[in-house]
Protein backbone atom coordinates (compact mmCIF):
# COMPACT_ATOMS: atom_id res chain seq x y z
CA UNK A 1 0.00 0.00 0.00
CA UNK A 2 0.99 3.80 -1.08
CA UNK A 3 1.03 5.02 2.76
CA UNK A 4 2.96 2.42 4.12
CA UNK A 5 6.33 3.41 2.43
CA UNK A 6 8.22 6.50 3.37
CA UNK A 7 10.40 8.99 0.91
CA UNK A 8 13.07 10.71 2.73
CA UNK A 9 14.62 13.46 0.60
CA UNK A 10 17.02 15.41 2.24
CA UNK A 11 19.30 18.66 1.08
CA UNK A 12 22.49 19.85 1.57
CA UNK A 13 22.40 23.46 1.88
CA UNK A 14 26.39 24.49 1.87
CA UNK A 15 28.43 27.35 0.91
CA UNK A 16 28.87 26.58 -2.99
CA UNK A 17 32.72 25.06 -2.64
CA UNK A 18 32.73 22.36 -5.25
CA UNK A 19 34.59 24.46 -8.14
CA UNK A 20 37.29 24.74 -5.29
CA UNK A 21 37.82 20.73 -5.69
CA UNK A 22 38.53 21.24 -9.15
CA UNK A 23 40.97 24.31 -8.70
CA UNK A 24 39.04 27.35 -9.35
CA UNK A 25 38.40 30.19 -6.22
CA UNK A 26 34.84 30.92 -5.91
CA UNK A 27 34.01 34.21 -4.10
CA UNK A 28 32.17 34.15 -0.57
CA UNK A 29 28.91 36.01 -1.88
CA UNK A 30 28.70 33.41 -4.81
CA UNK A 31 29.39 30.69 -2.15
CA UNK A 32 26.58 31.93 -0.57
CA UNK A 33 23.97 33.40 -2.73
CA UNK A 34 24.06 30.17 -5.54
CA UNK A 35 23.21 28.20 -2.80
CA UNK A 36 20.51 30.76 -1.21
CA UNK A 37 18.91 30.84 -5.21
CA UNK A 38 18.90 27.27 -5.05
CA UNK A 39 16.77 26.76 -1.85
CA UNK A 40 14.64 28.87 -3.44
CA UNK A 41 13.94 27.52 -6.19
CA UNK A 42 14.09 23.84 -4.09
CA UNK A 43 11.05 25.02 -1.76
CA UNK A 44 9.16 25.91 -3.89
CA UNK A 45 8.85 22.48 -5.85
CA UNK A 46 8.41 21.26 -2.43
CA UNK A 47 5.72 22.84 -2.40
CA UNK A 48 4.10 22.16 -5.31
CA UNK A 49 4.93 18.16 -4.80
CA UNK A 50 3.95 18.75 -0.90
CA UNK A 51 7.23 17.49 0.23
CA UNK A 52 8.55 17.93 3.73
CA UNK A 53 12.01 16.90 4.10
CA UNK A 54 15.33 17.05 6.14
CA UNK A 55 17.59 19.90 5.26
CA UNK A 56 21.44 19.33 6.87
CA UNK A 57 22.55 23.24 6.71
CA UNK A 58 26.00 24.26 7.44
CA UNK A 59 26.00 26.82 10.62
CA UNK A 60 28.20 29.15 8.77
CA UNK A 61 25.49 29.76 5.65
CA UNK A 62 22.30 29.72 8.26
CA UNK A 63 24.28 32.49 10.11
CA UNK A 64 23.80 34.48 6.55
CA UNK A 65 20.11 34.20 6.18
CA UNK A 66 18.35 33.28 9.65
CA UNK A 67 14.86 34.17 7.75
CA UNK A 68 15.32 32.03 5.32
CA UNK A 69 15.86 29.10 7.62
CA UNK A 70 13.39 29.68 9.95
CA UNK A 71 11.49 29.69 6.73
CA UNK A 72 12.44 26.33 6.25
CA UNK A 73 12.25 25.12 9.75
CA UNK A 74 8.29 25.92 9.82
CA UNK A 75 7.88 22.73 7.19
CA UNK A 76 11.10 20.88 7.64
CA UNK A 77 13.52 19.32 9.52
CA UNK A 78 17.16 21.24 10.07
CA UNK A 79 20.06 19.18 10.90
CA UNK A 80 23.53 20.33 10.80
CA UNK A 81 25.79 19.59 8.07
CA UNK A 82 28.93 20.86 10.07
CA UNK A 83 29.94 24.72 10.95
CA UNK A 84 31.65 24.96 7.54
CA UNK A 85 31.68 22.88 4.31
CA UNK A 86 35.08 23.13 3.54
CA UNK A 87 36.88 22.52 6.94
CA UNK A 88 35.91 20.27 10.58
CA UNK A 89 36.86 19.83 13.77
CA UNK A 90 35.34 17.60 16.30
CA UNK A 91 33.94 20.80 18.11
CA UNK A 92 31.83 21.62 15.02
CA UNK A 93 29.63 19.08 16.00
CA UNK A 94 28.20 20.71 19.16
CA UNK A 95 28.56 24.15 17.86
CA UNK A 96 27.25 23.65 14.77
CA UNK A 97 24.27 22.12 16.40
CA UNK A 98 23.57 24.67 19.22
CA UNK A 99 24.06 27.28 16.58
CA UNK A 100 21.20 25.90 14.31
CA UNK A 101 19.06 25.52 17.15
CA UNK A 102 19.16 28.93 17.88
CA UNK A 103 18.91 30.43 15.01
CA UNK A 104 15.97 28.22 13.71
CA UNK A 105 13.92 27.88 17.33
CA UNK A 106 14.04 23.70 16.20
CA UNK A 107 15.79 20.88 18.33
CA UNK A 108 18.48 19.82 16.09
CA UNK A 109 18.74 15.82 16.17
CA UNK A 110 20.59 14.84 12.77
CA UNK A 111 24.16 15.10 11.59
CA UNK A 112 25.99 14.93 7.58
CA UNK A 113 29.25 15.02 7.06
CA UNK A 114 30.46 17.05 4.23
CA UNK A 115 31.26 15.07 1.20
CA UNK A 116 29.89 12.04 3.20
CA UNK A 117 33.72 11.79 5.23
CA UNK A 118 33.55 9.44 8.32
CA UNK A 119 31.86 10.48 11.42
CA UNK A 120 33.45 10.01 14.93
CA UNK A 121 30.43 8.47 16.25
CA UNK A 122 31.95 9.09 20.17
CA UNK A 123 32.11 12.57 19.49
CA UNK A 124 28.94 13.01 17.66
CA UNK A 125 26.79 11.09 20.52
CA UNK A 126 28.84 13.27 23.02
CA UNK A 127 27.52 16.43 20.75
CA UNK A 128 24.19 15.46 21.61
CA UNK A 129 22.98 14.19 18.58
CA UNK A 130 20.37 11.37 17.82
CA UNK A 131 21.34 10.06 14.46
CA UNK A 132 24.46 10.87 11.48
CA UNK A 133 23.23 10.43 7.63
CA UNK A 134 27.03 10.36 6.80
CA UNK A 135 26.78 6.85 5.08
CA UNK A 136 26.38 5.94 1.16
CA UNK A 137 26.36 2.37 1.74
CA UNK A 138 28.43 1.78 -2.25
CA UNK A 139 31.62 2.53 -4.16
CA UNK A 140 31.86 6.22 -5.80
CA UNK A 141 36.24 6.05 -7.01
CA UNK A 142 37.97 8.57 -4.54
CA UNK A 143 35.66 9.60 -2.20
CA UNK A 144 34.68 6.42 -0.07
CA UNK A 145 34.51 2.54 -0.50
CA UNK A 146 31.20 0.93 1.87
CA UNK A 147 30.40 -2.03 0.78
CA UNK A 148 30.63 -3.64 3.70
CA UNK A 149 28.29 -1.19 5.67
CA UNK A 150 24.39 -1.87 6.06
CA UNK A 151 22.03 -0.64 2.98
CA UNK A 152 19.42 0.27 6.25
CA UNK A 153 18.97 1.91 9.12
CA UNK A 154 21.30 0.64 11.57
CA UNK A 155 22.97 1.66 14.93
CA UNK A 156 26.58 1.88 16.22
CA UNK A 157 27.94 3.39 19.13
CA UNK A 158 24.06 3.71 20.62
CA UNK A 159 23.42 6.31 17.17
CA UNK A 160 20.72 5.75 14.99
CA UNK A 161 22.83 5.57 11.20
CA UNK A 162 20.48 6.32 8.07
CA UNK A 163 22.69 6.00 4.80
CA UNK A 164 21.62 7.26 1.57
CA UNK A 165 19.74 4.40 -0.18
CA UNK A 166 21.30 1.88 -2.44
CA UNK A 167 19.88 -1.02 -4.43
CA UNK A 168 19.71 -4.79 -3.08
CA UNK A 169 22.49 -6.50 -5.03
CA UNK A 170 24.21 -4.11 -7.24
CA UNK A 171 23.87 -1.11 -4.58
CA UNK A 172 23.23 1.22 -7.15
CA UNK A 173 23.09 4.68 -5.27
CA UNK A 174 19.89 6.33 -5.50
CA UNK A 175 21.21 10.08 -5.10
CA UNK A 176 22.04 13.55 -6.67
CA UNK A 177 24.84 12.12 -9.27
CA UNK A 178 22.54 9.29 -10.54
CA UNK A 179 19.34 11.14 -11.08
CA UNK A 180 21.55 14.08 -12.81
CA UNK A 181 23.65 11.88 -15.27
CA UNK A 182 21.00 8.80 -15.81
CA UNK A 183 17.59 8.53 -17.67
CA UNK A 184 14.80 9.07 -15.43
CA UNK A 185 13.23 5.71 -16.21
CA UNK A 186 16.88 3.99 -14.49
CA UNK A 187 16.51 6.10 -11.27
CA UNK A 188 12.79 4.68 -11.01
CA UNK A 189 13.26 1.07 -11.44
CA UNK A 190 16.24 1.08 -8.74
CA UNK A 191 13.89 3.34 -6.64
CA UNK A 192 11.22 0.68 -7.34
CA UNK A 193 13.71 -2.10 -6.19
CA UNK A 194 15.08 0.24 -3.07
CA UNK A 195 10.92 0.59 -2.03
CA UNK A 196 9.70 -2.91 -2.35
CA UNK A 197 12.65 -4.18 -0.55
CA UNK A 198 12.92 -1.83 2.16
CA UNK A 199 9.32 -0.16 2.96
CA UNK A 200 11.86 3.41 2.45
CA UNK A 201 14.12 5.61 0.03
CA UNK A 202 16.53 7.76 1.28
CA UNK A 203 17.49 10.03 -1.35
CA UNK A 204 19.80 13.82 -1.52
CA UNK A 205 20.61 16.52 -3.64
CA UNK A 206 22.09 20.00 -3.12
CA UNK A 207 20.23 23.32 -3.88
CA UNK A 208 23.25 24.68 -5.84
CA UNK A 209 22.03 22.13 -8.48
CA UNK A 210 19.45 23.69 -9.76
CA UNK A 211 21.51 27.09 -10.58
CA UNK A 212 23.05 27.08 -14.06
CA UNK A 213 26.88 26.38 -12.97
CA UNK A 214 28.21 26.20 -16.65
CA UNK A 215 30.28 28.94 -15.62
CA UNK A 216 32.72 27.09 -12.93
CA UNK A 217 35.84 24.93 -13.58
CA UNK A 218 33.50 21.77 -12.82
CA UNK A 219 33.56 18.46 -14.44
CA UNK A 220 31.03 17.39 -17.13
CA UNK A 221 29.17 15.30 -14.81
CA UNK A 222 28.41 18.03 -12.46
CA UNK A 223 27.75 21.12 -14.71
CA UNK A 224 26.06 19.45 -17.37
CA UNK A 225 22.86 18.94 -16.23
CA UNK A 226 21.87 22.27 -13.80
CA UNK A 227 19.69 24.94 -13.73
CA UNK A 228 16.18 24.23 -15.56
CA UNK A 229 17.47 21.00 -16.85
CA UNK A 230 17.75 19.64 -13.08
CA UNK A 231 14.85 21.43 -11.90
CA UNK A 232 12.88 19.34 -15.10
CA UNK A 233 14.76 15.99 -13.63
CA UNK A 234 13.94 16.41 -10.14
CA UNK A 235 10.49 17.31 -10.75
CA UNK A 236 9.78 14.13 -12.60
CA UNK A 237 11.23 12.44 -10.24
CA UNK A 238 9.39 13.71 -7.18
CA UNK A 239 6.55 13.41 -9.26
CA UNK A 240 6.71 9.74 -9.58
CA UNK A 241 8.10 9.63 -5.62
CA UNK A 242 4.88 11.18 -4.36
CA UNK A 243 2.46 7.98 -6.30
CA UNK A 244 4.92 5.91 -4.37
CA UNK A 245 4.71 6.75 -0.93
CA UNK A 246 4.42 9.47 1.83
CA UNK A 247 7.21 11.91 2.36
CA UNK A 248 8.69 12.54 5.70
CA UNK A 249 11.60 14.22 7.88
CA UNK A 250 14.46 11.65 8.83
CA UNK A 251 13.75 11.91 11.92
CA UNK A 252 9.93 11.32 11.56
CA UNK A 253 11.70 7.39 10.82
CA UNK A 254 13.10 7.40 14.04
CA UNK A 255 9.73 8.56 16.16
Amino acid sequence: MKHTKRILISVDVEEFDIPEEFGQKVPLQDKLEISKRGLQATLDLFDKYNVRATFFITAYWAQHYPELIRQVAARHEIASHAYYHSSFTDADLEGSRLALQEISGQQVHGFRMPRLRKVNMEALKAAGYLYDASVNPTWLPGRYNNWHLPRTIFKENDTWIIPSSVSPLVRYPIFWLSVKNMPLWITRHFSRRVLKKDNYLSFYFHPWELIDINAYTLPSYIRRISGDKMQRKLEGFLKFLQQQGTFCAHIDMLQ
